[in-house]
């Protein structure tokens, strides 16, 4: 046993040294090891470093190896630069001619698919010319000192101290190499920073002075501030954003120039910000729209001696058929014949109209005579027909599985800008079982109809188009059936749905409201196994069996989010997003002599009140370090005729990859409640546990690692409760006096590969306090030692999913 330790101590030590960063130099060449700032007091160190051209690569801790270097030499030996650019060669020239042919048959759908192909084949080899396959790309070579980034890194260093009012500040560098390594040391000094002192504007026009004067509180440039040369760049920026706005159509940024006034020994600046005159005219003029054209262009040659004409709302419009509705149009047109120009309005146009799927690009223009603006809208129509394939993986619980998906839209289905979409959808989940531990394949399946109207349907209101066209609206009614087939049960669904959405600009807040959702479902199949385990908890007092009836359910429903910063792009600055829910079912059941559901009834009718409210917030600490955190509350209520029963996908479920994940999906809580535990260990849950009640919080640090891969350490608590007594769970009810004594955590590491347009997520958690243990002895991270890293079996749990959990 001894031996055999001692020959894996030896292999691991060859296997490092087969992997050193030094392996395999050439003479004169070494490793860079580490750099170093010294004499940073006052600049921001992290933006510094991130300045620099060469970043050391990151070491196996004790070790002069890299699992990214690694990586990347494995890949190596799978790549052939000469054949990558004989095909990138190759593809080009095939590429050129597919163009040429395309110049005489532009619309031959068969040229374009076949281009298309072709441009995303040269962009793939183009990437593997330049930085290698996948493999090498997941990792990265040594970082071999150059002397010429070195200079250049401390002339960036230098110009950024400059540029952020160290005015005298100097750079300097020193490398020192040892044994193959090198360590670079810039050496840095920065002296007094120069602040801004005075700051003041010149300009002959008095209208643009009145409205600077206006707009001052928004202002870049701040009297006591560091001089900062993007605070300069932003400052021009809104002037012409602001201007332009306005009225002041021809003015440009460049028409602002800043006098600088240094005075060294105080190190103060005076800023005199001059409003420029124009070449063209003795000053800058507001302008205002004279006339409005709006043209559909015909897709090929074919139509060009069709046109219909038309004026609605004092705008020309010209299209080359008599298939599109002036009325919708003008709707999402947000300048007037008189108005003055404001290119906020232009832009909001422009996107209005893009949002209506109707056409392929919307070019918006101007001719000018003296100070009057004639608007043109140039547009040419989307494909009548447009069909979507996708096949993918979905994550449910752990295991990957396939679906497939399709749809079929047909655009200005009524010549009023109405899409009709059908869409189809069929594949496996991977479903943990209610009825016995593990996971299993779901089969799933749904198709609907649907058609969207870019207006609010609203009845007797015919100002409605005009009134909310800057909001984006649509209408879209629903049609569809479902099917489910899990291991337990068979379930269908025939739905109907009547949903208003619209927007602000820039999509900040988003609004949904369902005025009527309504489903039949049905239960044909449950498994004896299943029809037990709710046949013994009627028999306890809880009627969860009723949720299985045939019932018909209906529901009022109103959606809001918040997108604060662009939450989601998580390259961006600090961003946040808030989802509220509202929700009341069977609400006109209120109306109508139903009777309550019983024991023996065959149908099951449903009244119910749901809130739910989530918050999610992203602050990034660094270029590669993050916090992230979430907080979802949610309540739902039965009351009236359901006697204390939620139709089931109305319940609330603790546990699962995006929720707390050291806990199975759906098997977490309620409250204190002992689940029903298998034969196989103490965390073998027999099924779901749904809930009236949910509070969870998680709490996430990323870290990029290098190439594709990042990490995360996270801590998620939280659990779910019912709101009055569950005779057969006992501790699931929600007190007050307790609730928090309730609260599961759990903790563990993440793994995630960011491939930007996919990221596949490995989170391991373990349980560290189980509200389902008797107090004092919830607390169970000490379940965990040398002997069983993972705890107790069930208490670590590892989750596979695709996206971040939040």
């Amino acid at each position: 046993m001894k031996f055999t330790k001692y020959i894996l101590f030896l292999a691991v030590l060859w296997a490092l040294h087969a992997c050193s960063l030094s392996k395999n130099l050439s003479e004169g060449e070494y490793v860079l090891n580490k750099n170093e700032l010294e004499g940073v007091e006052l600049a921001n160190e992290e933006e510094l470093e991130n300045l620099l051209l060469q970043e050391p690569n990151t070491k196996i801790p004790l070790t002069n190896s890299s699992l990214g270097v690694t990586i990347y030499r494995f890949g190596r030996l799978f790549y052939d630069s000469a054949n990558v650019n004989r095909k990138l060669k190759t593809t080009r020239t095939e590429l050129d001619s597919i163009k040429f042919l395309l110049e005489d048959n532009a619309d031959n759908r068969k040229l374009q698919k076949k281009r298309g192909k072709l441009e995303s084949k040269v962009e793939s080899l183009e990437e593997m010319a330049e930085y290698g396959n996948l493999v090498m790309r997941t990792g990265n070579p040594v970082t071999i000192l150059d002397s010429t980034k070195v200079e250049r890194s401390a002339t960036e260093l230098d110009n950024y101290l400059y540029n952020k009012g160290f005015l005298d500040a100097e750079v300097d560098y020193e490398v020192q190499v040892k044994k193959q390594k090198a360590n670079v040391s810039y050496k840095i000094t920065e002296r007094a920073p120069y602040l801004l002192d005075s700051i003041y504007t010149k300009s002959d026009n008095e209208n643009i002075l009145q409205l600077l004067e206006k707009h001052q509180e928004d202002t870049y440039l701040h009297r006591g501030d560091l001089y900062e040369q993007n605070n300069f760049i932003q400052e021009r920026n809104r002037l012409e954003e602001m201007l332009k706005n306005n009225g002041y159509f021809m003015f440009t940024k460049s028409f602002i120039d800043y006098n600088l006034f240094y005075d060294t020994t105080t190190k103060k600046i005076n800023v005199e910000q001059r409003i420029l005159k124009p070449s063209f005219s003795e000053k800058h003029q507001i302008y205002t729209i004279d006339s409005i054209r709006f043209k559909v262009s015909p897709p090929s040659d074919d139509f060009i001696d069709e046109k219909v004409e038309r004026e609605y709302r004092a705008i020309d419009f010209s299209f080359y058929r008599d298939r599109f509705s002036a009325k919708l149009l003008s709707s999402r047109i947000f300048f007037d014949e008189g108005g003055t120009y404001h290119r906020d309005d232009i832009i909001e146009t422009q996107k209005q109209l893009s949002n209506l799927d109707l056409f392929r690009y919307i070019n918006i223009s101007f001719d000018t005579l003296g100070t009057s603006l004639r608007a043109n809208i140039t547009t040419q129509p989307n494909q009548k027909y447009q069909l979507t394939n996708q096949l993918g993986l979905s994550i449910t619980e752990q295991l990957p599985g396939p679906f497939f998906s399709t749809v079929l839209r047909n655009r200005n289905f009524f010549r009023g800008g109405e899409i009709l979409e059908f869409s189809f959808r069929a594949g496996y989940e991977g479903v943990a079982s209610a009825t016995d531990q593990g996971v299993y394949q779901s089969k799933e399946f749904g198709t609907s109809a649907s058609v969207i109207f870019p207006r609010f349907l609203i009845p007797f209101y015919d100002r409605s188009l005009q009134k909310f066209g800057r909001y984006n609206p649509n209408t879209r009614t629903q049609f569809g059936f479902n099917y489910t087939n899990r291991p337990e049960y068979t379930r269908t669904g025939i739905n109907a749905l009547l949903a208003y959405n619209w927007a602000t600009r820039n999509n900040r807040q988003q609004f949904t409201v369902n005025l009527a959702d309504i489903n039949y479902v049905r239960t044909p199949k449950l498994t004896e196994d299943f029809l037990q385990v709710l046949s013994d908890l009627q028999d306890q007092g809880n009627n969860l069996l009723w949720s299985f009836l045939p019932s018909l359910v209906s529901s009022v429903s109103a959606q809001s989010i918040i997108n604060f910063n662009k939450y989601g792009d998580f390259n961006s600055n600090k961003s946040a997003l808030l989802r509220l829910f509202v929700e009341s079912g069977g609400t006109t059941l209120n109306f109508f002599g139903v009777p309550d559901n019983s024991e023996v009834t065959d149908y099951a009718n449903f009244q119910w009140l749901k809130l739910q409210a989530d918050f999610r917030r992203y602050l990034p600490i660094s270029s590669k370090q993050t916090f992230a955190y979430r907080f979802n509350f949610g309540i739902a209520q039965p009351y009236g005729i359901s006697t204390g029963i939620l139709p089931y996908e109305k319940y609330f479920f603790a546990g699962g990859g995006t929720s707390i994940r050291a806990w199975q999906a759906r098997r977490l809580g309620p409250g204190s409640y002992l689940p029903e535990i298998g034969d196989r260990g103490r965390y073998d849950y027999g099924f779901e546990q749904p809930a009236e009640m949910i509070i969870e919080t998680m709490l996430e640090y990323r870290r990029k690692l290098y190439g594709y891969f990042d990490m995360a350490v996270f801590v998620d608590a939280g659990n779910s409760w019912m709101i009055g007594v569950d005779t057969s769970r006992p501790g699931s009810d929600f007190r007050f006096d307790r609730f928090y004594k309730e609260i599961a955590i759990g903790t563990g590491l993440g793994l995630r590969m960011d491939f930007n347009f996919l990221v596949i997520r490995l989170d391991l958690a373990t349980k560290a306090v189980d509200p389902s243990m008797p107090e004092g002895e919830r607390w169970v991270l000490d379940n965990i030692s040398f002997n069983q890293l993972f705890g107790l079996k069930g208490q670590s749990v590892l989750n596979f999913g695709i996206g971040y959990p939040f």
